[in-house]
């Protein structure tokens, strides 16, 4: 439907559409995936989600972006990878894999902020050197999350009801 550019983005890994075609999500893999962008100094816009909406006129307007909230450490690969939505009526919420950095559940039904609703993050395959490992891609299916971990297998999630996703 048209082009857009962000200077902030490295490598445009993936677009996910939400469900009514009004806002897409791109994903920037920068580094490829094998380098730790989720540390507390890189900048919010670097291996993040750029979100934005989709006019009448099917004109793409930036929005914000979402990155995993929480710092992860230089042993740690760490960008925005696969992920799904997740069917919530009348909300646009997605499971995201980020490597080390586990999987983050969050909303961008507002996509100039979307937040965190979930997380599972089981931290560094080894704390003392980096080492490639972490949630490759993570899927909603069937009313679970499942994610295939890199190092160490495949993890499956069940949400459960809370004050940020009810039943």
């Amino acid at each position: 439907i048209g082009a857009v550019a962000d200077s902030n983005f490295s490598y445009w890994h993936s677009a996910t559409f939400n469900n009514d075609g009004t806002k897409v999500l791109f994903s920037d893999e920068w580094g490829g995936g094998g380098a730790p962008k989720c540390r507390a100094s890189d900048p919010k816009q670097w291996g993040a989600d750029a979100l934005f909406t989709i006019d009448a006129n099917r004109q793409m307007h930036f929005q914000g972006y979402y990155k995993l909230p929480a710092a992860q450490t230089p042993e740690e690969n760490c960008v925005a990878h696969n992920g799904s939505l997740i069917p919530v009526p009348g909300r646009d919420v997605m499971v995201q894999a980020w490597y080390q950095g586990g999987i983050s559940v969050f909303d961008w039904t507002d996509p100039a902020h979307a937040k965190e609703i979930a997380f599972f993050d089981r931290g560094p395959i080894d704390p003392n050197r980096m080492q490639m490992g972490g949630s490759w891609s993570v899927y909603w299916y069937n009313g679970e999350i499942v994610s295939s971990e890199i190092a160490r297998g495949l993890d499956i999630f069940e949400l459960t009801p809370s004050p940020l996703l009810s039943q």
